[in-house]
């Protein structure tokens, strides 16, 4: 008989992500937890804290070893310990030192089960509490419901797994958003017995898949159902608060007696409806999704590789900010989560693990709870003193199993993360794969199949595909005239020619390819710098031979008089690499082209657009600056150098690092010569063919309010972010890129 269920440990701290797990229990150790917990750590790292006896205490490190932290980390669900640290690494704890003088085998279920002096008997201080590194990966299927209770025997009840068994009439749905609530539990799928079940219990498990919220549903057809279906109940019920990110962190609800079909009593196995986000709903039709347009949010998403995922930035004061990871937790996170559309947060991240952000921080110590309709409902501290974009928070969603990676592929590359795209099309009424047309296919057509497939960024397009010998059967072209903004979930969202497919290279060695890459580059321009060195110079065109060469001077410039001067408008520009890697220009050294009236190489064929616009966005004077030299001017305290241009050297900007180009260098001007005096909107563009892939192209355009009087110039309200040309909404679906046709 087993003991009645008690109550469980949830997920919370002031300093520290918990991670908690209930120790196998057996009559020679007694029930502990533990949790990883300290001062600037990530989520798998921290000083190692034990439950025991109702308090929390720590571990001293003397005799303690790998095998110790391998115990640890997978009593915590990870894989295995990458290192252990001695001397209070992560800060010194409080409360009890639990244990000491730990020996560990290395095959142990729990660290109680290891040879010490004994819980409570130790010699050290907290400046000797150990802590742990533990493997990112975690043990899969690593799902369970804990509970503890307070008398000296242990129960720990473990679920391989949770789903939503729709009925056969739903069972064709994407997603499927209504069923019987069933646990995997002993190899065996079993349902939970409904009386006790709360909208609550409903609410959590609708977001473990991906979707913000539950709802009501005709309860008639399943009764039916169920009294024609055997039953297999499970032992217990659940008791959830709501607020939980997934199941594991609920409580269990009382034990059910197993007596056949008469195990509930006058209840039935626990039925759940789910609502999905806006962008998941199997009704929404394609011409209603786009003619929509939702309200301008306060938090978005940027930088992720993955649908539902990314740094969290919050508008505030008409002005774009990230947050501080002080006390940030799973449960903040779950709200962004809903908030967005998605269902709860896997995991909440810190330490800028999405990129860094640009802009003020907005939030720091956010304390949500698990309600709210909006982070910005929370409670938080406005002050983000000695925080910096080092720090800015992520997260995780869960996002509702659409099933989209079934209809696209990658064929003959040498890895899965390349390859020939084909396509699972329709054609006379068969399911048939075939290739895409190369035409127009660009690094935003890249980007959305990589992200359809759960690949991450897209590294390279290609237009050509003879080096990847794929399956000659699906040679045949079934998709053309593909253009895609990049914030479409998949490629038939894109722009298409539908059924009547055009592609006169045809398809073969000519089809549509990509490489794809989990982390990437993000170029920021420092809008301060640009705004601080802005001035005038009238410089004779005899002086400008180089700059004539390079197309640097407006198409006036060709016809006019040698002697005359021309009017420059000239500024510095610093562009920083805040993504995940390096920012390489695509072309290899064997192709760069050499320029020998500046005695340089060009590495990318136009790196930045410099333009000066009227109020109604028509542009009226233009200059560019072709990539002569990437490579890294400075660097933040701590990150090498990597690439310099000297002696034909590598070139590219280091992440951390950035380029810059001093006001003073030939074409780092626009030619204003023929502008007339008014205001003006001052433009720059990076990377604005796309011709390197980037995390994130909404902050690659940098924007000025500029007055010209004919003498002098000021500018001024430089900005970050924005559209190239066009106010097209970028929040269709947070998280993804957003940008226009400009280089079609």
């Amino acid at each position: 008989m087993l003991a009645p269920p008690g109550t469980c440990c949830l997920l919370s701290g002031l300093l520290c992500m918990l991670v908690l797990c209930s120790a196998q229990s057996n009559s020679a150790s007694p029930v502990i937890q533990l949790r990883l917990a300290g001062e600037k750590r990530k989520h798998y790292e921290g000083r190692v804290e034990v439950f025991y006896n109702g308090e929390w205490g720590t571990v001293c490190d003397d005799d303690f070893s790998i095998y110790a932290a391998h115990v640890v980390c997978r009593e915590l669900g990870f894989l295995d310990a990458q290192a252990w640290s001695p001397s209070a690494k992560y800060g010194r704890g409080e409360g009890r030192i639990w244990l000491d003088n730990v020996h560990c085998s290395g095959s142990e279920k729990s660290l109680a089960q290891c040879e010490s002096n004994g819980f409570g008997v130790s010699d050290c201080k907290h400046s000797e509490d150990v802590g742990v590194v533990c493997s990112t990966k975690r043990i899969p299927g690593f799902k369970f419901i804990r509970n503890e209770i307070h008398n000296d025997q242990g129960l720990t009840v473990q679920v391989e797994d949770v789903r939503i068994r729709a009925t056969y009439s739903h069972r064709k749905r994407v997603p499927i958003t209504e069923g019987f609530v069933e646990v995997k539990d002993g190899g065996k799928w079993r349902q939970i017995c409904n009386e006790g079940w709360t909208e609550m219990n409903s609410r959590v498990i609708c977001g473990m898949y991906g979707f913000p919220g539950e709802k009501r549903f005709n309860v008639r057809p399943y009764k039916l159902l169920a009294q024609r279906r055997k039953k297999n109940y499970w032992g217990f019920g659940v008791n959830c608060t709501g607020n939980e990110a997934d199941l594991s962190d609920c409580k269990l609800g009382r034990e059910i007696k197993l007596k056949g079909n008469g195990t509930c009593g006058r209840g039935m196995p626990a039925v759940i409806s789910c609502v999905p986000g806006r962008a998941f709903a199997p009704s929404v039709s394609i011409g209603f999704r786009k003619a929509y347009r939702v309200e301008q949010p306060l938090v978005r998403l940027r930088g992720g590789a993955m649908i539902g995922e990314g740094r969290v930035e919050v508008l505030r004061n008409g002005e774009w900010g990230t947050i501080c990871d002080d006390n940030w937790n799973i449960r903040a996170a779950t709200v962004v989560c809903r908030e967005l559309g998605f269902g709860s947060a896997k995991e909440a991240l810190s330490g800028a693990k999405m990129g860094q952000g640009i802009g003020p921080v907005h939030m720091n110590e956010v304390e949500c709870s698990g309600f709210e309709k909006s982070l910005t409902e929370c409670s938080f501290n406005q002050q983000s003193l000695g925080c910096s974009h080092e720090e800015d928070v992520a997260v995780k969603c869960n996002v509702p199993a659409m099933g989209f990676n079934k209809k696209l592929r990658l064929s003959g590359g040498r890895n899965p993360y390349e390859g020939r795209v084909e396509v699972l099309t329709e054609r006379n009424g068969l399911l048939t794969w075939g290739s895409v047309c190369s035409d127009s296919w660009g690094t935003m057509e890249a980007m959305v199949v990589c992200r359809q497939l759960g690949l991450g960024f897209a590294s390279h397009a290609f237009q050509e595909t003879w080096y990847w010998q794929g399956d000659a059967s699906t040679d045949a072209v079934v998709m053309s005239g593909v253009r895609c903004s990049g914030t479409e979930l998949t490629l038939d969202q894109c722009l298409h020619h539908g059924v009547f497919v055009d592609c006169p290279k045809g398809g073969g060695r000519f089809a549509a390819g990509v490489s794809c890459t989990q982390t990437a580059p993000d170029l920021v321009l420092n809008a301060p710098v640009v705004e601080q060195t802005t001035y005038l110079e009238d410089r004779p065109l005899y002086a400008l031979q180089c700059a004539m060469e390079e197309n640097c001077l407006s198409s006036a410039a060709s016809k006019a008089d040698p002697t005359s001067y021309r009017r420059l408008l000239r500024f510095s520009s610093q562009i920083h690499n805040n993504g995940l890697s390096d920012f390489r220009p695509r072309a290899a050294h064997h192709s760069w082209t050499w320029h020998e009236c500046h005695r340089h190489y060009h590495s990318m064929e136009v790196f930045t657009h410099y333009d000066l616009l009227s109020l109604n966005g028509t542009k009226v004077a233009e200059g560019h600056k072709a990539s002569f030299c990437l490579e890294d001017t400075q660097c933040d305290e701590g990150i090498q150098k990597r690439y310099e241009c000297a002696n034909f050297g590598s070139q590219g900007i280091t992440v951390g690092c950035w380029d810059t180009y001093r006001h003073d260098i030939d074409c780092q001007w626009i030619d204003i010569t023929d502008v007339k005096p008014g205001d003006y909107i001052f433009q720059v563009v990076i990377n604005p063919n796309y011709e390197v892939a980037e995390s994130d192209y909404t902050n690659n355009v940098m924007k000025c309010q500029t007055r010209y009087d004919g003498h002098r110039i000021w500018t001024y309200n430089c900005h970050i972010g924005g559209t190239l040309s066009t106010d097209m909404d970028d929040n269709t679906f947070p998280g993804l890129q957003t940008n226009q046709f400009s280089h079609r």
